[in-house]
């Protein structure tokens, strides 16, 4: 769990700042996606599902600036799409980064070791390498074999180079317990940190046979917290976070912690649940019925253990109960007794699917923005001539 100290600390001076100033609903972290579109297509992902004229729009530099400073979190992560694809890339970096943004490039690697020249090694940066597994697991679950091989190559060259370079892991139900053991013993090895979290049950990913439910994220994160007794792998998540994902807290989601931003906008409720947009972050933070989404709440989110949702709820339990936190620190997470009490799910609302509705009425928004360009041009062309 050793989360960078400077980090730690100006992170932890952000919350208490929100406590002091009694604000119940602030962001931690913004999760900035300036474009869809991937170099991979993983069988778990419902984020490339989008038609040609939507995958190939993007975010320009300035607007990503502005939605950091719109939004005001600390630490801005650019998931995606594969956000090394983006041409502004290294100029959006530069920017969060002037701006004194934790900036976690999340990437797939594949582009990695070419685009290094892009970025500057700084405290403030991050990349954020995603990895599923082992070799064979991760190939498996990205659809395409050598990837592995190839990020942990780029890892090693932006460690050389003087990076901080993390991985990520997105775990799935057919993965065994001593296999992420296994994994983490070599994100060990390799010398960087960690961060795990639970797949969320993307409703447009091809795969729908393996996401985990609440009661098998559990059993499995005991499992696999249980072989790693004694071994120092490096989390990035606080010790709450992992002592939830372990069934030993009853947390509640808090989907405003990491609000998403994105070419259609800001995203309603959260990163992970396209429920509507709006052009604000303060809209976004005043309109939407926050009390009507999260597990319990809404169908969509009833096996929802995910970081967005959950290491905000950690982070303010860390906040207000810091000698829970320090005894979960001193003991380690706990992978045996009873588990803390799950939610209700009798009460839940049905889910709505309105992802088609979104895409068209984003569909006619281009089409009416490319006609009016044309229509312009080509008034301009006529008064040239004349």
């Amino acid at each position: 769990m050793a989360i960078p100290f400077h980090k730690e600390i100006r992170i932890g001076g952000y919350l208490l700042k929100q406590k002091l100033l009694g604000r119940k609903h602030y962001p931690l972290v913004l999760m900035l996606e300036p474009l869809f579109r991937c170099n991979l297509a993983c069988v778990g992902c419902g984020k490339i599902d989008y038609p040609d004229a939507i995958l190939n729009r993007r975010m320009s530099a300035q607007e990503c600036w502005d939605a950091a400073e719109e939004c005001g979190a600390p630490m801005v992560a650019i998931p995606g799409g594969e956000p090394l694809i983006h041409k502004e890339i290294g100029e959006i970096v530069r920017g969060l980064v002037a701006r004194k943004k934790f900036v976690s490039l999340c990437t797939n690697a594949l582009l990695l070791e070419k685009k290094l020249h892009l970025f500057e090694p700084s405290p403030f940066l991050f990349f954020s390498v995603h990895l599923d597994g082992l070799k064979d697991h991760h190939d498996k679950a990205v659809s395409q074999a050598g990837v592995f091989d190839r990020a942990v190559s780029a890892i090693k060259a932006a460690k050389a180079k003087g990076f901080t370079v993390n991985v990520n892991a997105t775990i799935f139900d057919n993965h065994p317990a001593e296999e992420i053991a296994k994994f983490l013993d070599f994100t060990t090895e390799l010398g960087v940190g960690v961060s795990m979290s639970p797949g969320y049950a993307y409703e447009r990913a091809p795969d729908q046979e393996h996401f985990l439910n609440r009661t098998k994220t559990k059993k499995l994160f005991r499992d696999v917290f249980a072989l790693g007794k004694g071994k120092k792998w490096n989390f990035m998540h606080s010790g709450l976070f992992l002592d939830f994902l372990a069934g030993n807290q009853e947390f509640e989601c808090t989907p405003w912690g990491m609000p998403a931003r994105n070419i259609f906008g800001w995203q309603k409720p959260c990163y992970l649940l396209g429920e509507g947009y709006t052009k604000t972050f303060k809209e976004l933070m005043e309109t939407t019925n926050w009390d009507s989404y999260g597990t319990g709440k809404y169908e969509k989110c009833a096996d929802c253990m995910a970081h967005c949702g959950y290491e905000p709820t950690a982070a303010t339990a860390s906040l207000n109960n810091p000698l829970k936190a320090a005894w979960v620190a001193l003991r380690g997470i706990r992978t045996s007794g009873p588990m803390a009490p799950e939610i209700d799910l009798s009460n839940q609302r049905p889910a709505q699917y309105i992802f088609a509705e979104q895409v068209q009425k984003t569909l006619s928004e281009i089409r009416r923005d490319e006609a009016a360009a044309a229509n312009h041009g080509a008034k301009h062309e006529a008064s040239t001539a004349a």
